[in-house]
């Protein structure tokens, strides 16, 4: 991998893309607290056991902006709200180099609008990969109007680096992948409401009749209720008031134990 990275953010995505870019060279974790930074460590290297690879040299987890600047590609993966990334990229200009590619795993937000934050829109590029990282060969890749045909390439150059395949597609709310899954997710909810089929009947349907790997209900609680409902209202569909009373209760999916199954 030629890209120093840096990934500032220590969810499933940021843990995961750490994990497997480690497998390569060196990354930087950017973390925003000391319990962060203890539960990323952990999280890593548990991926990289399952990987097999003992990588976790590779990994420097730390709480000091400061870290990015030696990074030539900066990506971030905060919380899926447009303010909250926005102010991110806005604090981020004065810790990152001059020629950084800089990137959101964004599946949902527009990336021109991001984009702007970062004062660079000419090195920006929306590189959005899927949980769990390890597992899914996907990268979908938008930019805004200003990205530059180098920031192409070097994007290219690292997603061909860590093994995956990237597919360059239309800022549009959603991408192509969420555009299309989540109305389908949401009906899957709707009919469980309708009916009264449990959550497990639904998914065995789904995962034996219709070859999926994993049941819809089972995928919402894996990419956890809260970030299906702000890519839902991001793509402009309706939020099943299920999913919406599952997260009043604070039942997000795999991330607390409980969703529409426990774990």
């Amino acid at each position: 991998m030629s890209e120093r990275l840096a990934i500032a953010g220590t969810g499933a995505i940021a843990c995961g893309l750490a994990a497997v870019a480690a497998t390569h060279g060196r990354v930087t974790v950017l973390a925003r607290s000391e319990g962060s930074c203890e539960k990323a460590q952990a999280k890593v290297r548990e991926i990289c056991e399952k990987l097999g690879a003992s990588v976790n040299g590779n990994v420097h987890i730390t709480r000091d902006p400061a870290a990015l600047a030696d990074a030539t590609f900066v990506v971030e993966a905060i919380v899926e709200d447009e303010a909250t990334k926005v102010d991110f990229w806005r604090r981020m200009r004065d810790h990152v180099s001059d020629d950084a590619v800089l990137a959101t795993t964004t599946s949902s937000l527009p990336v021109t609008e991001l984009a702007r934050a970062s004062g660079h829109p000419e090195r920006f590029v929306a590189l959005h990969v899927f949980n769990p990282v390890p597992k899914m060969d996907l990268i979908e890749l938008a930019y805004p109007p200003e990205a530059t045909e180098r920031t192409r390439e070097r994007t290219r150059e690292l997603c061909k680096a860590l093994g995956k395949t990237a597919v360059e597609v239309p800022d549009i709310p959603g991408f192509v992948v969420n555009r299309l899954l989540f109305p389908f997710l949401f009906d899957a909810v709707r009919l469980m409401e309708e009916t009264g089929l449990d959550p497990e009947s639904i998914d065995t349907c789904m995962q034996l009749g219709a070859g999926h790997p994993m049941g819809p209900l089972a995928l919402l609680d894996l990419v956890g209720l809260d970030v299906a409902a702000a890519i839902g209202r991001a793509i402009g569909i309706e939020v099943p008031a299920r999913v919406q009373e599952l997260i009043a209760e604070g039942h997000l999916g795999r991330k607390t134990g409980r969703g529409f199954h426990t774990y």
